[in-house]
């Protein structure tokens, strides 16, 4: 595929997902995640032809203008949208599939010094919302998505949904979640929190103990106690 053909499906790909790109003239001169991915291209060129100071100062320029930092060594399919795209980083052997979508803040880096392939491999159609982490030489499935904040260490298989530090698999009910929705993503923290806290209050109620007045919890004897404890108040 040609760098022209690579940037017209990236264009199409940001006109169809994106409500605020109005129209090819506005994302193609105010987009700067367009814009550095247009660099990318041209760098990557420059790198395969194996002229890779100029292909590292293209990198360099582009990184200086948009914040975005892709080493031109990276490979990265077409129908990309990177969406603000401050603080994204993508490391020199990092593999990105089709129609992928990257947030701002994302880094799909290395882990140490290693040497080879170390850095992750996103299948085509993923979403990595902001601020996610996903590094090492870890595999990203095929229509996975990555949740905000999420750092990814191990491998994900298709279809998954991955949120929290470290990032964990979970599912919503069994229910795909909405394309490019990054906010309606299950919280295995709070689920995990809410399934100890039923425990908690089964083990109460079996052994007859009342629950403490400052729990979470609120049945009948916690809010009889609640209402014991609370202070008198006299009028003068």
């Amino acid at each position: 595929m040609t760098i022209k053909q690579a940037k017209k499906l990236d264009l199409q790909k940001i006109l169809q997902s994106d409500p605020a790109a109005t129209s090819a003239w506005v994302v193609k001169r105010t987009y700067t995640g367009y814009k550095a991915l247009c660099a990318y291209r041209y760098a990557h060129w420059f790198w395969q032809k194996g002229m890779k100071r100029i292909a590292l100062f293209i990198a360099y320029r582009a990184k200086v203008k948009t914040g975005v930092d892709i080493h031109p060594a990276a490979k990265i399919g077409s129908g990309i949208l990177i969406d603000h795209g401050v603080g994204l980083v993508v490391g020199e052997t990092t593999e990105i599939g089709d129609n992928c979508v990257l947030y701002q803040g994302v880094t799909l880096g290395g882990t140490g010094k290693d040497v080879g392939k170390r850095h992750p491999t996103i299948d085509e159609d993923v979403m990595i919302s902001a601020g996610a982490k996903v590094l090492g030489p870890v595999h990203i499935g095929a229509h996975s998505k990555i949740g905000a904040g999420s750092v990814v260490l191990k491998d994900v298989p298709p279809h998954s949904t991955v949120v929290g530090i470290p990032g964990k698999v979970v599912k919503q009910d069994g229910v795909r979640v909405s394309d490019m929705d990054q906010t309606c993503l299950p919280d295995p923290i709070m689920e995990e929190f809410a399934r100890l806290n039923k425990r908690v209050y089964d083990l109460e109620k079996t052994l007859g103990v009342h629950a403490c007045r400052y729990s979470l919890t609120v049945d009948e004897d916690n809010a009889i106690s609640k209402t014991e404890h609370e202070p008198q108040r006299h009028s003068n």
